[in-house]
């Protein structure tokens, strides 16, 4: 580590004790008195008047140097012990404010020394060696300039504080677009491999498809990594049982390594192309298969239509329509040797139908048939058609309570065949061939009707 400019200890150019006592400035210039005094230091009475009275007279130091005389040196010593005795003398007075600055820089760079810190950063694997003020680990990735987001590593966390030595690190986020056995979904890493990307997000690599090489570096970007695990798939297959271990994209490819083939219709339990999932089991179905066409009749509508001139109740087939035809494929199989229901694969409409067409009467019932009404017609229809209205003869001749024949039927006003119509009317009709030919047209059962 580089040694910082800063951990030279400051060594002030001069020692306190060593410093030389100058003397007063009186010495220099006869009759000059020193007035000289600090402003922190106590007020003192001001210094005697160039040729007022003191103790001892102001002797030149020209006259020590050059005369030699005993006034002078007595003078001197005086001064001197005047000096010793003094609890204040004037050298120290000049030293103390002089002592106090050297004291202020040597405690302020000590002070500067204290707070710098060589700090080892590693970004992204990048390492260096810094010096820094910063207190925290926050404030130092400021100074630095590197940004973190919320997917990225820091060691010690933000927020720590530092001391000189610590090791701070740094690991980007990376995006990683992950399919694991089919499953797609975004993640984050700070391993700069793919292989340290699978062990950080837990994937189990043994045996696995990577789709990339595992020594792949991962830059800031991301990538795309598909990754299908090892597992174990089930497969039945003409009575047999087979169990492997695959890492295969779809269930087809799983049959395929279990060693089975797939012929003409040939198909799986669970769809070939879906994903093998650890523990399933897939049946072969051998499927073998014929077409058959067949007709089918379509049925026809019934269209009902109202008409005034029929009476209530009866009702005329204008069209007795047409049913439809339609030409139907079938599919026939066998699966495992066992027939299957028949599936309907195509139809196509041969034949359109056609509507058969009812005429409804609405035209309200006679009451009665003057000379016919007090007659036993139930009697007679007992006798005709055991009483009931669609009754038809053996040979489809006569028919209804009274066995009309169609055209006696239709020439006393009824509409269609008489077994179609209402029992009124069909009474109705009986009494006006009555009125008409009397009990004639039931030359067995016409006594019934005076019975």
């Amino acid at each position: 580590m580089s040694t910082s400019p800063y951990e030279t200890t400051y060594q002030p150019s001069y020692e306190p004790e060593s410093y030389p006592s100058y003397e007063p400035y009186e010495s220099y210039e006869p009759g000059y008195a020193d007035t000289y005094r600090p402003a922190y230091e106590d007020a003192a009475p001001p210094a005697a008047p160039v040729g007022a009275a003191t103790d001892e007279p102001l002797v030149p130091r020209q006259s020590a140097r050059d005369g030699g005389r005993d006034g002078g040196r007595a003078a001197a010593r005086r001064a001197a012990r005047r000096k010793k005795s003094d609890p204040r003398p004037d050298g120290l007075r000049r030293l103390l404010p002089q002592a106090l600055v050297v004291a202020f820089l040597a405690g302020g760079t000590s002070a500067f020394v204290a707070n710098d810190k060589a700090i080892e950063l590693t970004v992204d694997g990048k390492e260096r060696t810094l010096h820094t003020f910063a207190d925290d680990v926050t404030e130092l990735l400021a100074d630095e300039g590197v940004a973190v987001g919320a997917h990225d590593l820091v060691a010690p966390a933000e927020g720590t504080a530092l001391a000189s030595g610590d090791q701070v690190t740094v690991h980007y986020g990376r995006p990683v677009q992950l399919t694991l056995d089919g499953q797609r979904r975004k993640v984050w890493t700070t391993a700069h491999t793919v292989d340290g990307a699978l062990r950080q997000l837990g994937v189990r690599a043994e045996g696995a498809y990577v789709s990339t090489s595992r020594s792949q570096s991962i830059g800031r970007h991301g990538l795309d990594l598909a990754v299908r695990t090892e597992r174990g798939v089930t497969v039945m297959a003409d009575g047999k049982r087979r169990t492997i271990r695959t890492n295969a994209a779809t269930v087809g490819e799983a049959v395929s390594e279990a060693g089975i083939t797939l012929r003409g219709q040939d198909t799986t339990s669970v769809p070939a192309s879906s994903f093998p999932r650890d523990g399933m089991t897939v049946t072969v179905m051998r499927v073998t298969g014929t077409k058959e066409t067949r007709e089918e009749s379509i049925p026809f509508a019934v269209e009902r239509t109202r008409d005034p001139s029929l009476f209530l109740g009866t009702e005329v087939v204008e069209d007795a329509g047409e049913a439809g035809v339609k030409r139907v494929t079938y599919e026939l199989r066998t699966v495992n040797g066992v027939r299957q229901k028949p599936r309907r694969t195509r139809s196509e409409v041969v034949r359109e139908p056609r509507s058969r067409v009812v005429k409804v009467g609405t035209k309200p019932l006679p009451s009665s048939v003057a000379g016919a009404d007090s007659l036993n017609w139930s009697g007679l229809a007992a006798c005709e058609s055991g009483g009931r209205p669609g009754a038809l003869d053996s040979t489809g001749t006569y028919g209804g309570l009274y066995q009309f024949d169609t055209q006696t039927w239709q020439s006393l006003g009824g509409s269609g065949r008489p077994q179609d119509a209402p029992a009124a009317e069909q009474t109705y009709r009986a009494k006006k061939l009555y009125v008409r030919r009397g009990a004639s047209p039931w030359p067995h059962c016409g006594p019934r009707l005076h019975g």
